[in-house]
C-alpha cells in the first residue's frame, strides 16, 4: 500500500463514493456538526423541511456566540428556538457566556482522526487536535445531520513544512501571517494545508488552532496537524485523556504542493486595511497613531494569548488616547485568567474584560471611532466589518497588540526589551460543562414543542431550473467582494438571520443601498462580479438573500469555495467568464438571456459553455462546470427540492417568470462513539455521545 499523507488517512476512512485525485468528486461520511446561531436558525429551518426527526450523525452541537446582544425580542426569540429544535433533534446547546464555537470546540469536543462539518467559515480550528474540519453553509450541515455524505471536490494537499523555533516576541498568527504574506486570500482554494515538521511539536494545540482558524483567510477547505505527544497533552488538561489517537503522516508520503517556513525566521507581521492578505512586517508600520486595540476572537483567545498581554501591560497603564477590548475564547479561559491574576493585570491597565462571545469580531459592538485605526488580534479585516464604514483595521498577534495599546502607535514588540515569561495554571479537575445543554433521550425529547418567534420565517422556495435565465445585470462589482458585502455584520442586521426577505433588504449596502429596490423592481437578474467573488464567512444568507430578490444567477471570474457551494445549494448557478476581459463587455442595467443551461448541466461533461447575450449585441462565453452532484442539485433548483425529489433529477425545459418565488454532567459528553451500537447505548442511558 503506497504511503499516504495523513489528510489522505483521514479522508479515506470516510470515502463513500468516489476517489482521492484533486478536483474529482468525492463522499465523505460526517462524525460531527457544528452551528452557531447566527447560521443554526436557518440551518435547522432546512433540516425541519427535510423531516428529520433526530439527528443521523454521531455528534452535533450549537453554539450561541455570535447573536447575543438582545436589543429587542429577535435575539433572545432565536436562542428559543435553538434551545427547543436542539433538545427535540438530538443536538446539544451551547448558552451564550459559555464560549466563541471554534476555541470552546477545540477544548471539549475536536477528536483526532474525525470529520466536523460546520455552518461557520473557522470551523476549520478544529484541525489543530487532527480533525479534518470543514466550513459550510447550514443546508449542508443540516444534510449531514439527515445522515447524508458530504459531497465536495477533492482538494489538494499542501505540505506546511515547519522548521526550527519561534523567537521572542513571535507568536503562531505571524506563522499564518506569512502563509497569506505569500499566498493571499485566493491562494488556498481547493487546498487542505497540511503541517509537518520538527517546527509542530514546538507548538501547542492553542497555537495550531490560531494557524488552522486563518487557514480561511486564505480560502483553503481546511488544515490539519498531526496528532502526537502535544495533542495527548491538551487532551488530558481537557480531561479528555481517551480521546487520543495517535495519528501522522506516513514516511514517503507525498503531497502536490509544498511551503517551507523556518520559524526562527520569522518576525512580527501585520495585515493592513482591509484585507488578511495585505501582510507587511509590524516595523513597516511601525508608528501608526491608533484609537483602539483589541485582543481576543476566536483566533487568539486562549490562555497563553491573553496571559502574555497581561504580563506586558502589568503594573502599566495603556496609552491614554487607547480604548482597549480584551475577549476570553471561553468561561474556562476567562476562569483561568481570573484565578491566575492575569484578568486584574488587565483590568488595572485599563483594558474592558468582554464576556467569551465572537462580539466585535462581527461586529457585535466596539466598533472604532470614525476614521480611526483599529489594531485588533482577529481574523478578518474586510471593509466595514467592524462596524464602522471608514474602519482601518490592521490583524496582528497579541504581543504586537499588546505593545501597540503600551505606546498608542503601531509598535514591533521586540522593542520592549526580555520578552516576560508566566506560567499556565492547572485547571480545575472537574471542568464546567454545565452550561452545554446534553439532548434527552427521543421518547423525552418527542414531547418538546419548538418554539418559534414571528421573526422565525421558511427560506425561499426552490424550483427547477429554468432553460432560459433571463434579466438585467443588476449590479457589477470588483474583486474579492465578501459574504459580509452580501449579508452584512452588527447587530441591527445579524438579528435578521432568520428572516431572509428582511436581511435581503441590507443587501449590497455598502455599495448599493438601492440594490434590493431595483432588484426586486426589475423581478430579478443577474449579479455580475471579478476574482474571489464571496470570500470570507460561511452565511449562506449571502445567497438566499439575493435568491429572494429573484436573482437568477452569478457571473464572476471566479468564486470562493464556501460561498460557490452555497450558491449551488440554494440553485443559484455561479457561471465563471471563459475569457477573464470578458468582465469588461458587461455593462449594469443590460439585459443578459442565457440559453441552454439546463442541457449544459445534463451532458455530464466538465468542459460546458454557454452563451450569455448582451443587449448590446455582444455574446460572452460563459463556463458551466460542475461535478455531477452539483450539477444534479442545480437542475433540481436546490439541495432541499432535490432530496425531496428522492436524489432524482428533475424533468428539464421549465421557464420561470420574471418574479422570485417566496414564499449535563461531563461523562454525557465524553462518550465515546465507536459505531451505531454505541450510539444507540448512549442514547438509550440518556446520554448523548461527543
Amino acid at each position: 500500500m503506497p504511503a499516504m499523507n495523513l489528510t489522505q488517512k483521514i479522508l479515506s476512512d470516510h470515502l463513500e463514493a468516489g476517489e482521492m485525485t484533486p478536483g474529482t468528486e468525492i463522499s465523505l461520511r460526517v462524525d460531527q456538526g457544528l452551528l452557531q446561531d447566527t447560521t443554526g436558525t436557518m440551518g435547522f429551518l432546512q433540516l425541519e423541511e427535510l423531516g428529520v426527526d433526530r439527528i443521523k450523525i454521531p455528534f452535533a452541537i450549537v453554539y450561541v456566540d455570535h447573536n447575543i446582544l438582545a436589543i429587542d425580542f429577535k435575539n433572545p426569540d432565536d436562542h428559543m428556538f435553538l434551545r427547543s429544535f436542539a433538545q427535540k433533534h438530538g443536538i446539544h446547546f451551547s448558552r451564550p457566556g459559555t464560549g466563541i464555537c471554534h476555541y470552546l470546540h477545540m477544548e471539549r469536543f475536536a477528536r483526532p482522526g474525525q470529520i466536523l462539518l460546520g455552518a461557520d467559515s473557522h470551523t476549520v480550528m478544529a484541525g489543530s487536535v487532527s480533525m479534518i474540519a470543514i466550513g459550510a453553509g447550514g443546508l449542508d450541515v443540516a444534510v449531514a445531520l439527515a445522515g447524508h455524505p458530504f459531497v465536495l471536490a477533492m482538494p489538494r494537499v499542501v505540505e506546511v513544512r515547519l522548521e526550527g523555533r519561534l523567537g521572542p516576541w513571535v507568536q503562531a498568527k505571524d506563522i499564518i501571517l506569512e502563509l497569506l504574506r505569500r499566498r493571499d486570500v485566493k491562494g488556498g482554494v481547493g487546498r487542505i494545508f497540511e503541517f509537518t515538521g520538527p517546527g509542530v511539536e514546538t507548538l501547542s494545540v492553542p497555537q495550531r488552532g490560531t494557524i488552522c482558524n486563518m487557514i480561511a483567510e486564505l480560502g483553503a477547505t481546511t488544515g490539519v496537524f498531526p496528532s502526537d505527544g502535544r495533542t495527548k497533552e491538551w487532551l488530558e488538561l481537557q480531561r479528555r485523556a481517551g480521546d487520543f489517537v495517535e495519528l501522522a503522516a506516513d514516511g514517503g508520503a507525498s503531497y502536490d504542493e509544498r511551503e517551507e517556513i523556518d520559524l526562527a525566521g520569522l518576525e512580527p507581521l501585520i495585515a493592513k486595511p482591509s484585507s488578511p492578505g495585505n501582510v507587511v512586517p509590524v516595523r513597516e508600520v511601525a508608528g501608526t497613531k491608533v484609537q483602539q486595540v483589541c485582543v481576543g476572537s476566536s483566533v487568539n483567545s486562549g490562555y497563553e494569548d491573553l496571559a502574555i498581554v497581561a504580563q506586558v501591560l502589568k503594573g502599566k497603564t495603556i496609552d491614554r488616547e487607547v480604548f482597549m477590548t480584551v475577549t476570553p475564547g471561553s468561561k474556562q479561559i476567562l476562569d483561568a485568567l481570573a484565578g491566575g491574576g492575569a484578568y486584574r493585570a488587565l483590568i488595572a491597565a485599563g483594558a474592558r474584560m468582554l464576556e467569551p462571545a465572537c462580539g466585535p469580531c462581527v461586529g457585535m459592538g466596539q466598533a472604532p471611532p470614525t476614521g480611526s485605526v483599529s489594531v485588533r488580534t482577529f481574523n478578518r479585516n474586510f471593509p466595514g466589518r467592524s462596524g464602522t464604514d471608514d474602519d482601518q483595521v490592521y490583524l496582528c498577534s497579541p504581543t504586537t497588540a499588546a505593545a501597540t495599546a503600551l505606546r498608542g502607535v503601531i509598535t514591533d514588540p521586540r522593542e520592549l526589551g526580555t520578552e516576560p515569561t508566566f506560567a499556565i495554571p492547572e485547571m480545575d479537575p472537574s471542568v464546567d460543562d454545565s452550561n452545554i445543554l446534553v439532548p434527552p433521550p427521543p421518547a423525552e425529547a418527542a414531547k418538546i414543542q419548538v418554539i418559534k418567534g414571528p421573526n422565525i420565517q421558511p427560506p425561499p422556495r426552490q424550483v427547477p431550473l429554468a432553460d432560459t435565465l433571463q434579466g438585467e445585470a443588476i449590479i457589477k462589482l470588483g474583486d474579492n467582494v465578501s459574504t459580509g458585502d452580501l449579508s452584512p455584520d452588527g447587530a441591527v442586521v445579524m438579528a435578521l438571520r432568520s428572516n431572509v426577505n428582511a436581511i435581503a433588504e441590507f443587501t449590497f449596502r455598502r455599495f448599493d443601498a438601492t440594490f434590493p429596490a431595483r432588484a426586486r423592481e426589475k423581478g430579478g437578474g443577474f449579479i455580475v462580479a471579478g476574482q474571489n467573488y464571496g470570500q470570507g464567512s460561511s452565511r449562506e444568507h449571502a445567497a438566499l438573500a439575493p435568491k429572494a430578490l429573484g436573482i437568477r444567477a452569478v457571473i464572476a471570474q471566479s468564486f470562493a469555495r464556501i460561498h460557490r457551494r452555497n450558491l449551488i445549494a440554494q440553485g443559484l448557478p455561479p457561471l465563471t467568464f471563459e475569457n477573464e476581459a470578458d468582465l469588461a463587455r458587461i455593462e449594469q442595467g443590460e439585459v443578459i438571456t442565457i440559453d441552454g443551461l439546463r442541457r449544459a448541466l445534463e451532458s455530464n461533461r466538465t468542459d460546458e459553455v454557454v452563451i450569455a447575450r448582451t443587449s448590446g449585441g455582444r455574446e460572452i462565453p460563459l463556463g458551466a462546470s460542475f461535478l455531477a452532484a452539483e450539477a444534479r442539485t442545480l437542475l433540481a433548483g436546490g439541495l432541499l427540492a432535490e432530496l425531496r425529489a428522492g436524489g432524482q433529477n428533475l424533468s428539464a425545459g421549465v421557464v420561470v417568470s420574471a418574479s422570485a418565488d417566496q414564499g449535563s454532567p461531563r461523562e454525557s459528553l465524553n462518550v465515546a462513539v465507536a459505531g451505531d451500537d454505541a450510539v444507540k447505548t448512549a442514547r438509550d442511558a440518556g446520554k448523548a455521545p461527543g
